[in-house]
């Protein structure tokens, strides 16, 4: 039986010609993005609209390895980004630029403090699994104020089942590094992908504080007052893990091994090193069909700077079986911030420290400051000092490691 889900394996045109083959009934469908043009709350300075498709793909491994995944990708909003009110979509575009187009990680979703924003998910299904049903949902992690209907956690929210369409809100109050992934059935939809960078920027950037290269900063990682937390170069770099054995299970329709999860590929945004600096998107992967699918890795993990520069790192570790211990070896790492929370006592005054490494469970972040002052020229790492991270399954000098290039 020909249906909407299996036209969705042909690439476009095919994909219409299929379409136009189906009965009346298949054809018609709706997705609406919510988008409104002005912000509803009085507390709010902005909006800004998002949409996302929850389905499969694949991304290759930095050994040239094909791995099957979970995740997010984007998706535009019609008339972004004056969208008035709800809009229809047409369903056939959504399809097919969801369909296939697991992204790793996830797009980074950046905020500023004082937004709504409106982040539409749709759930175009798993087109290698169609015997999966799974619902998905966005969990912002560590978000102090959501409302249970937009928190993502099944046992107390909604999930997005196929086909369907869910607009989540959020009104962003505090500043600070966070993360985002699905939490229904976490442990699997994690492992396989569905993790991705999230930030608030503060509303003191654009205030002349503090001291960076070019003179005062403009921009900051927290409302710290005196411009301590300024910086000129902001890089998020989220740490994941996967299991090649559980993925591969998935593809091919076996019980998945929850108790033997043993990850072998250690990531910096969705890559192993030496493709962790690739500044491009990686290549097209290639699915066990023979048809190739749009880049799904275009979130790099190399650190450019000019000497004197500060570089703000956003770290955080979406990994479900590890924590990570990263560091650097040559250049002082500055932490001012740790899990969306400027450290800063009851009394005023900041409670920063320097360190060459920090570690981070799971679902953990912190925001790092680095000084380039009079390291012109120079390269450095930053890397996973658990040495077995260092890998790419069984490929040495990989992993959890990317380059601080200043020049």
């Amino acid at each position: 039986m020909v249906t909407r889900r299996s036209c969705a394996r042909f690439g476009w045109p095919a994909f219409m010609v299929c379409l136009a083959a189906l009965p009346a009934w298949a054809q018609q469908s709706s997705i609406q993005v919510q988008c409104p043009p002005a912000p509803k709350s009085p507390y709010a300075t902005g909006v800004q609209c998002l949409h996302l498709s929850a389905g499969d793909g694949f991304a290759t491994m930095a050994d040239g390895t094909p791995l099957y995944v979970f995740s997010f990708s984007k998706l535009p909003v019609d008339g972004d980004p004056g969208a008035p009110g709800i809009q229809p979509v047409d369903p056939n575009l959504i399809l097919a630029a969801g369909t296939l187009a697991a992204n790793i990680p996830a797009p980074t979703i950046t905020v500023k403090e004082g937004e709504e924003l409106y982040l539409n998910l749709t759930n175009v299904g798993m087109i290698m699994r169609p015997d999966l049903s799974d619902p998905h949902s966005v969990h912002w992690h560590g978000f102090p104020q959501a409302a249970p209907v937009f928190d993502g956690v099944p046992e107390s929210s909604i999930t997005i089942g196929m086909g369907a369409t869910f607009p989540y809100y959020y009104l962003a109050n505090d500043p600070g590094t966070y993360m985002y992934h699905c939490h229904v059935e976490a442990t699997e939809h994690m492992q396989m992908g569905m993790l991705g960078n999230l930030y608030v920027q503060p509303k003191q950037n654009g205030s002349p504080l503090g001291a960076c290269s070019g003179g005062p900063c403009t921009k900051f990682a927290y409302n710290d007052g005196d411009g301590s937390t300024g910086y000129d170069v902001e890089v998020p770099i989220q740490m994941i893990s996967m299991d090649p054995v559980f993925h591969e299970m998935s593809v091919n329709v076996q019980p998945l091994p929850f108790a033997g999860m043993k990850d072998r590929y250690f990531m910096l945004n969705g890559r192993g090193y030496p493709d962790t600096v690739k500044q491009d998107c990686l290549p097209a992967t290639v699915h066990p069909l023979g048809e190739s699918n749009g880049p799904s890795q275009c979130v790099n993990a190399l650190v450019n700077a000019t000497a004197g520069q500060r570089v703000l790192l956003r770290l955080s570790n979406l990994s479900v079986t590890e924590y990570v211990t990263i560091g650097t070896a040559g250049i002082p790492m500055l932490v001012v911030g740790r899990d969306a929370r400027l450290l800063r006592g009851d009394d005023g005054l900041p409670q920063y420290y320097t360190t060459n490494s920090i570690t981070l469970g799971g679902g953990e972040t912190a925001d790092v400051i680095l000084d380039t002052t009079g390291h012109a020229g120079k390269k450095y790492f930053l890397y996973a000092k658990n040495l077995r991270f260092l890998s790419n399954n069984a490929e040495n000098f990989g992993g959890m490691m990317t380059e601080i290039r200043i020049q």
